[in-house]
């Protein structure tokens, strides 16, 4: 068997295994709470056959759990595939999907809505958290000076743009301190406002944001060289790069407007399934999404159930998860340059 062939059946098995592990997530995230389900009425529920969940445990499946655990998966699948398309344009291991000010944008739109209160919060928030990333990112390539700008300019131009946002989310903040509490709730991330009306809005640019990027996840690597060698393999790095962050940004801001900022999926998953398959390309973009959105799967149900029947942010288990391993990440970085 050539080695082409090799190459394309393991990474299809890796893509198997990564789905395999999302089913499995799902299966537990639908399955465990404060109210247990049996896991073979779940299915039969699901499938339409009988002897399936009745009455509340039937209503908790359909309307509650299986919306969240739908939704998380989007979220993961968005976080972990922008954060890898990101680590390629910017030429950085380190770099997250939050870096053009998606993160800081989101955070002021969602401000705005909570300290005005008006109308249905539940409602208005993903707006203008959306609103408030997508003109972040807008401000971000204004300020660099043109579209097609070098990563070290996005990069720094990225963080001026939400350092500002971020000033001014703390100065309304301050001016509305009854806002503070529900404020930081969303920051630290939640899925607790998951329905199927979110689900079908946010899945609609998720996938369509996803589905760009893995199209064009063989022309990725190209980035990773200077522009001058990518030309020279027939890319162009400047059109690549404008379609892969308007992408990335377009899955971001969708998940940060449904989900609050969550940290460190787009850090962790990439490395770790990279890792995994022994490959530092963008080639298993597709099984990355699979991880990562497995990986928030298991993260939101131990937001559920570690203080039952309270619940944790969902931020602050990716934290604890992930603060580690970037530690990791960036020792064996430090290490490999010496």
């Amino acid at each position: 068997m050539k080695k082409n062939q090799i190459d394309r059946v393991w990474r299809w098995q890796i893509t198997a295994s990564a789905a395999a592990a999302l089913l499995i997530a799902c299966l537990l995230g639908v399955g465990f709470g404060p109210v247990n389900l049996d896991f073979g009425s779940i299915i039969r529920t699901l499938l339409g056959l009988p002897n399936g969940l009745e009455n509340e445990d039937r209503t908790l499946l359909l309307e509650l759990r299986l919306p969240r655990v739908v939704l998380g998966a989007l979220v993961g699948a968005a976080l972990a595939t922008s954060g890898a398309v990101y680590q390629s344009v910017f030429r950085n291991p380190l770099a997250d999907p939050y870096l053009l000010g998606v993160a800081s944008g989101a955070g002021l739109g969602a401000t705005i809505a909570i300290t005005n209160g008006g109308g249905d919060l539940h409602a208005l928030l993903p707006i203008f958290a959306f609103l408030g990333g997508v003109l972040a990112v807008a401000a971000t390539f204004l300020v660099a000076g043109r579209l097609f700008a070098d990563p070290s300019t996005l990069l720094l131009a990225g963080i001026a743009v939400g350092s500002f946002a971020t000033a001014f989310q703390t100065y309304l903040q301050q001016r509305n301190s009854a806002a503070l509490r529900p404020v930081y709730s969303w920051i630290l991330g939640e899925l607790t406002v998951a329905n199927w009306d979110v689900v079908k809005w946010a899945g609609f640019y998720i996938l369509i944001a996803l589905a760009v990027l893995i199209r064009i996840s063989k022309v990725l690597d190209a980035l990773m060289l200077s522009d001058e060698e990518a030309y020279s393999l027939g890319v162009s790095p400047q059109k690549i790069r404008m379609i892969a962050v308007a992408a990335a940004t377009l899955a971001t801001a969708t998940a940060v407007s449904a989900s609050g900022l969550i940290g460190f999926v787009g850090i962790v998953v990439p490395h770790l399934v990279r890792g995994l398959t022994k490959r530092a390309t963008n080639h298993p973009l597709l099984s990355i999404a699979f991880v990562g959105a497995a990986f928030l799967v298991i993260a939101d149900l131990g937001a559920r159930t570690l203080l039952s029947p309270a619940e944790l942010p969902i931020g602050v288990i990716t934290a604890f998860v992930g603060a580690p391993f970037f530690l990791f990440v960036l020792r064996a970085r430090n290490r490999g340059s010496q």
